[in-house]
């Protein structure tokens, strides 16, 4: 029986990568000739760097860069030789890792360093970036990025340069573009930052499909979860809608209401907006890159998982598209995973669901007994 593991993280607990070999070491208890392959996958959130650096041989680098309210620190990313491209975590720079003591300032937080991550995979060569958008702690629609990359950000008159976080923006007025002077703006939207090489691909991948502005963007429905206050979302509001307004009249392009604008505090907005970037859901650029589908085509099994298995699965999670991968084969799949919710609709996705309850520090056993529950089901 040739059985594929292809989970993603169990967040705060394991790593894909483990979850993987976990399950393995369950199933291998029951069915100890299975031919196993695995390959852990993620949905351009935290953890896709790792995956893809896994599938592929690359290594990590590590570049000098800002956190998101200018504290210095290291951020790693990894670098791919075989074709000249990178893999970055927006969060390794603008994300809970890269903050000072944990302070957070949702006004302020800004994306600076992602853009000096940019820089970097450019100079090393990169023909390819592949930029992973999500586990932000910042709001502000990619203006720190932009200014990373020689984008140059004013109010009105009196005439003055912004250059700290989405508070600045609610000024905005003027935005100077890092190209020759008397480039037009229709010009400007065909054209690649000075900065960063022309033929440099940037490639966004995110796992939501929220727009920038309104009930549904990028504010409204993560910045709570940033901590900002019901004052701080009207402010956060005003300062991107003035933003996405201000480009289109500037650059020439409107990407506000484009799927998955709203990523990562607007980072996706701004990936295509001020580089030129392409945005693709996050599992695909990973199944691509670990190529997953010629995997699951090998296969007689596919076994899947994540920490927690609810309708927002079903919204571009790794799990999901695991599963519909599976069933364009003809494949039986199955998920392992933290928790469940009472869905059917979600259930019905796999072949059956197996739930681990229990603690975090259980998960390592609670995975190997799951999956021993599995390949009993399996042998029958």
């Amino acid at each position: 029986m040739r059985i594929l593991i292809a989970p993603d993280k169990f967040k705060g607990s394991l790593s894909a990568q483990q979850v993987a070999e976990n399950i393995a070491l369950g199933i291998r208890d029951v069915i100890p000739n299975a031919q196993i392959e695995i390959a852990p996958v993620a949905d351009g959130g935290e953890g896709t760097a790792e995956v893809i650096c896994k599938a592929r041989g690359g290594g990590w680098v590590m570049c000098h860069a800002h956190g998101p309210l200018g504290n210095p620190i290291e951020a790693r990313y990894v670098w791919l030789s075989e074709n000249a491209s990178a893999v970055i975590e927006m969060s390794e720079a603008a994300g809970l890792r890269a903050l000072k003591d944990g302070v957070r300032d949702v006004l302020r937080a800004n994306t600076f360093g992602v853009g000096e991550m940019l820089l970097d995979g450019a100079k090393r060569g990169a023909r390819e970036i592949i930029v992973g958008v999500g586990g932000s702690v910042t709001n502000d629609g990619g203006f720190g990025m932009a200014r990373a990359l020689g984008f140059r950000f004013f109010t009105g008159e009196p005439e003055r340069e912004l250059d700290v976080g989405p508070v600045d923006l609610v000024e905005l007025a003027r935005i100077e573009p890092p190209v020759a002077a008397g480039v037009s703006p229709a010009k400007f939207s065909q054209m690649q930052p000075a900065r960063l090489p022309l033929q440099l691909k940037i490639i966004a991948a995110c796992d939501v499909k929220n727009p920038l502005l309104g009930e549904n963007g990028a504010t409204r429905t993560f910045g709570p979860q940033k901590g900002a206050t019901p004052d701080e979302l009207e402010i956060l509001e005003r300062a991107l809608t003035r933003l996405a307004d201000t480009v289109t009249r500037e650059l020439g392009c409107d990407f506000r209401n484009n799927p998955g604008a709203g990523a990562a505090g607007g980072l996706g907005f701004g990936l295509m907006s001020f580089c030129r970037g392409e945005l693709r859901p996050g599992f695909d650029v990973v199944a691509d890159a670990v190529e997953l589908e010629e995997k699951i085509r090998r296969a007689d099994v596919v076994i899947t998982g994540e920490g927690k298995l609810d309708r927002q699965t079903l919204e571009g999670k790794a799990p999901a598209g695991v599963a519909l991968l599976a069933h364009k084969y003809g494949k039986r799949v199955f998920a392992v995973v933290g928790r469940a919710a009472p869905d059917q609709h979600v259930r019905d996705t796999f072949d059956g669901v197996y739930e681990l309850g229990g603690s975090i520090p259980q998960a390592r056993e609670l995975l190997r007994e799951r999956a021993r529950e599995l390949g009993s089901t399996l042998k029958q």
